[in-house]
C-alpha cells in the first residue's frame, strides 16, 4: 500500500500502443526516475505471458510505491486486463486510471465530434507536445502501426487529423494481398533502406530501386514522407503562419530519412501527457 500524499508520490504512466507498450516512473517534479519498453504480440500463449510479467516484475521491483498509475491504452480488452493484473500483482492497492480523450485537458481543446472516439494516444501526445513547444503551431506525424497527423494551433486547439496505414503494416499488406510481391518486415526493410546508403544521401534524389524488395520498401517510405509533406505544406498555405512537424514512433527514422521538410523528433510524447494530465488530475482533487 502506498503511503503519504498521492500527488507528491511518483506516478507510473503507461502507454500500450498495437505494437509495444512503454512505461515511465516520474516523481512529483516530472523528473524520470525509470522507464521501459516491452515489445508484444497478438498471441495469447502462456510463455508469452510469462515473459511479459517476468520483464515488468523485474523491472519494478526497485522502484518506490507510486501514488497512481496512468494507462493509455489502444491494444485492446486483452492487453488492458494483462497490464491491469501486472500492476495489481507489484502494488495491490494502486489506483489505475485508464485515460481517454474528452472535449478539453490540459490546455487543449478536442475539435472531434464524438471527443472520447479519439484515440487516447494521439490525445496524450497533443498535450505533450504543447507542453514541449509551448506558443508554436503544430503538426504532429506518430509512425507506428498506423501513421497519425494531427493539427494543432498554438493556441491549443486540436483542428483534427489524418490516419493512414503505417510503414510496416503498409508493406505486410502488399505481400499478403498480392500474388507475386514478398512480405517485408520491419527489419528486413530496414536493412534494404540502409543498403541504399546515409538518410544524406536518401534525400538527394529518387528511391528508384532494381528488384522488388527495395522497391516495395522504398515505395512505402515515400508514400508516408509524401503524406506527411503534403500536409506539412497545406496546414502552413491555410494558416499563413509556420508550423513546426514533430514526427516520433517506431517508425520515424526509416520515413524521416525521406522527407525533405525541416522536422523536429520527440518520442516520448505520449507518456510526456500522461504526466501532465495525472498532474492535473491530482490538482484539481486538492482544489
Amino acid at each position: 500500500m502506498t503511503s503519504g500524499t498521492p500527488h507528491l508520490l511518483p506516478q507510473l504512466l503507461i502507454d500500450a500502443g498495437n505494437s509495444r507498450v512503454k512505461w515511465a516512473m516520474v516523481a512529483a517534479d516530472g523528473a524520470q526516475i525509470a522507464a521501459g519498453a516491452l515489445a508484444h504480440e497478438a498471441s495469447e500463449s502462456p510463455e508469452w505471458s510469462a515473459q511479459w510479467s517476468a520483464q515488468w516484475s523485474a523491472e519494478w521491483s526497485g522502484l518506490p510505491a507510486p501514488g497512481g498509475a496512468w494507462l493509455s491504452n489502444v491494444a485492446g480488452a486483452a492487453v488492458a486486463v494483462r497490464i491491469a493484473a501486472l500492476v495489481r500483482a507489484q502494488w495491490p492497492h494502486l489506483p489505475l486510471t485508464t485515460v481517454r480523450a474528452c472535449e478539453r485537458q490540459c490546455g487543449v481543446t478536442n475539435s472531434y465530434t464524438t471527443p472520447n472516439a479519439l484515440g487516447s494516444d494521439r490525445w496524450a501526445g497533443m498535450i505533450g507536445a504543447r507542453a514541449a513547444f509551448p506558443g508554436e503551431h503544430l503538426l504532429i506525424a506518430t509512425f507506428g502501426t498506423a501513421t497519425t497527423l494531427e493539427a494543432l494551433r498554438a493556441d491549443g486547439l486540436f483542428v483534427g487529423g489524418l490516419i493512414a496505414p503505417g510503414w510496416s503494416l503498409m508493406m505486410r499488406s502488399l505481400g499478403e494481398h498480392t500474388a507475386q510481391l514478398p512480405t517485408l518486415d520491419a527489419h528486413a526493410a530496414r536493412g534494404l533502406l540502409e543498403a541504399r546508403g546515409t538518410p544524406e544521401a536518401a534525400r538527394r534524389g529518387p528511391f528508384f530501386a532494381t528488384d522488388t524488395p527495395r522497391s516495395l520498401s522504398a515505395g512505402c517510405t515515400l508514400a508516408q514522407a509524401g503524406l506527411v509533406e503534403r500536409t506539412w505544406r497545406d496546414l502552413q498555405d491555410e494558416w499563413q503562419v509556420p508550423v513546426r512537424l514533430v514526427v516520433g514512433g517506431g517508425a520515424a527514422d526509416e520515413v524521416a530519412s525521406a522527407l525533405k521538410v525541416p522536422h523536429t523528433r520527440h518520442d516520448s510524447l505520449v507518456l510526456s501527457g500522461l504526466a501532465l494530465i495525472a498532474s492535473e488530475c491530482a490538482s484539481n482533487r486538492g482544489a
